[in-house]
């Protein structure tokens, strides 16, 4: 059984009594995460702007646990501070933070508009240091402490065309969590994840007709990573393993992409 959909959960990763909260969580990663928190015992609050049409089956569940929905725009800092609040009043404490929700369309730098870049950066940057502020303002009254762990991608390093905005925005999201590390150590650990390219229904469309697969060659593991892939590197983030581990990039890519130089011999070799 693969690693990244094997939901048994390790007693080195057992979550019971823990409150989570993760942003962006009723589908794609977000809900990988969510549905892996609560295999592993946590008690889970997810977030979106809208409701799902059909609640409570969308939501994510483990075990006998289903995670627990709030709506709020992330991207306004009263409606970020309140769902943080309003996740440690249902769970009774809050000791992880997922920052999850983000994402962009392609765009073109060279005519996009300053309203598309402003919401783009809004929510990749500026939504996440909302909720971890107020997060981070529950967690320091908590003997325990938390932790929050940011999903970044690998455009921060590396951007491709048509991701000016977004790639900007990641590149802060991994500079705000080595700063925020640094302040908010040793009661709450901060650390960020690069992920790669990851297959979900909503990204199969993008990657091509056969949903990515072509992609494979172009990745040294061989394949495109799944939800559970980034859901698995959450839990060590937040976890008793993770302890002394914080201001830390958790790179989730395969190896990244194969130099395009070797793809270009390789093939002339054929």
């Amino acid at each position: 059984m693969n690693a990244a959909t094997d939901t048994r959960v390790n007693p080195a990763m057992d979550f019971t009594g823990r409150a989570v909260l993760v942003t962006g969580g009723t589908k794609g990663i977000g809900f990988a995460i969510a549905e892996r928190f609560l295999a592993a015992g946590a008690e889970v609050v997810v977030c979106g702007r809208t409701e799902p049409a059909d609640l409570p089956g969308a939501l994510p569940r483990g075990g006998s646990r289903t995670a627990r929905f709030a709506a709020a725009d992330i991207r306004d800092p009263g409606a970020a501070a309140a769902l943080a609040e309003h996740a440690a009043g249902l769970l009774g404490r809050l000791d992880v933070l997922v920052n999850n929700a983000g994402g962009s369309p392609s765009a073109d730098a060279a005519t996009v508009s300053p309203r598309f870049v402003e919401k783009i950066v809004s929510l990749n940057l500026l939504a996440p240091f909302y909720v971890s502020q107020a997060a981070n303002a529950i967690m320091q009254g908590q003997e325990t402490g938390g932790a929050i762990v940011n999903i970044g991608s690998v455009s921060a390093h590396d951007p491709q065309p048509g991701t000016a905005a977004y790639s900007a925005a990641k590149a802060g999201l991994l500079a705000l969590t080595r700063a925020l590390a640094l302040e908010w150590s040793p009661k709450v650990r901060v650390n960020h994840i690069t992920a790669g390219l990851v297959r979900t229904e909503a990204a199969a469309s993008v990657y091509g007709p056969d949903g990515g697969a072509g992609l494979a060659e172009l990745i040294p593991m061989g394949r495109m990573a799944v939800p559970g892939d980034v859901a698995n590197a959450c839990l060590y983030l937040a976890g008793d393993l993770s302890s002394y581990v914080t201001g830390a990039d958790l790179a989730v890519h395969g190896g990244g992409e194969v130099p395009a130089r070797y793809l270009a011999t390789s093939r002339a070799g054929r």
